[in-house]
């Protein structure tokens, strides 16, 4: 069903000011520069969701210099859904600043029944991306991933297919995400090899999720990839959500799914009230230090963050306040992220 909106917003004009403190990284070796904090649509924009909310998020983000809008074919709920609503959010705000937006979207997942629904094949992928610019009324998007790695497709089919999409005209750039660092480099030279540079990886990455630091980022250096880490606050245990137990309103109680009860042990816990307390030293919220400590990596192009609230939104952006660390904060953080 789709959400009620009859109370509409007024009329959106952008703010003026916008670009004037929202700090700008280039994305690998590419002519591309992201804003060092973009916005996921993974949840809280499909049709179970306050669509007003969701569209003065949008707005606010964009505010705030937050160029970067992140979908998937299957993000909702139900699948397809937040690209619906990303696509009425367009044509009711964003049209007239379309060539100042970056919007993605990724095909890799399950998404429709049968054998060409789901993984890397050259079908499903082209197919999915056609759906796709149908849903949110774009003729392009500015960067097409393959959302997960395919045991079974060829890469030279998967990353084939990645190149026809932009020589077509359906995307601008294309990406990967979760490629181990050896399938990573695989695959940034078959796409050198057939004129499309691989322009980013998005790779899972908090201070609790670190697998990126055995050999991807390097990778991605070498090869000159940007990178825009996602789950950054590890579904929400970075942040003091959890330091008192779990809020009846919270994501592990109502949704199971990403974020389960048992992840929050007592040593997790422990871990997450000694970082809050390096991070209050530091003027910030757990929160903010925790997208400061990805930012602190030149490799790191831009933390994907995800909100349900335009004020979760305001406090992530702080984060850029500051994103330098001293030694002694790495020293601490490090000490009790190995539990030592």
């Amino acid at each position: 069903m789709r959400i009620n909106d009859h109370q509409p917003l007024p009329p959106y004009v952008a703010n003026e000011a916008r670009y004037d403190k929202m700090p700008f990284r280039r994305c690998g070796k590419s002519g591309i520069l992201l804003p060092q904090i973009s916005l996921g649509l993974w949840h809280n924009f499909g049709h179970n969701a306050d669509f007003k909310n969701a569209r003065h998020i949008l707005r606010q983000a964009f505010d705030y210099g937050i160029t970067h809008f992140d979908l998937a074919n299957n993000y909702g709920p139900p699948y397809g859904s937040a690209e619906e609503n990303f696509g009425r959010i367009m044509e009711k705000d964003f049209r007239p600043y379309r060539d100042e937006l970056i919007i993605s979207t990724k095909a890799g997942w399950d998404m429709w029944p049968g054998p060409y629904g789901n993984l890397g094949s050259r079908k499903y992928l082209i197919a999915s991306l056609d759906q796709s610019l149908k849903r949110m009324g774009l003729d392009y998007v500015d960067i097409f991933y393959h959302h997960r790695p395919d045991p079974e497709t060829p890469l030279e089919e998967t990353m084939g297919a990645l190149d026809h999409i932009v020589r077509s005209g359906k995307a601008l750039y294309v990406g990967i995400s979760q490629y181990s660092a050896e399938d990573t480099l695989r695959a940034s030279q078959l796409l050198k090899e057939m004129g499309t540079p691989l322009l980013i990886h998005q790779p899972r990455y908090s201070m609790f999720d670190r697998w990126v630091e055995n050999g991807l980022l390097d990778v991605l250096g070498d090869e000159g990839i940007g990178s825009i880490a996602f789950s950054p606050l590890e579904q929400g245990v970075l942040t003091d959500k959890y330091l008192k137990g779990i809020p009846e309103d919270s994501r592990v109680a109502k949704d199971g799914r990403y974020l389960k009860k048992e992840q929050l042990s007592d040593e997790v816990i422990a871990k997450v009230k000694a970082l809050n307390e390096i991070a209050k030293k530091r003027g910030q919220s757990l929160a903010q230090m925790a997208i400061a400590w990805l930012l602190k990596d030149e490799r790191v192009t831009t933390v994907l963050v995800g909100v349900s609230k335009a004020e979760q939104l305001a406090d992530n952006v702080k984060a850029l306040d500051n994103i330098r660390f001293s030694k002694e904060e790495l020293d601490a953080i490090e000490s009790i992220l190995r539990n030592k």
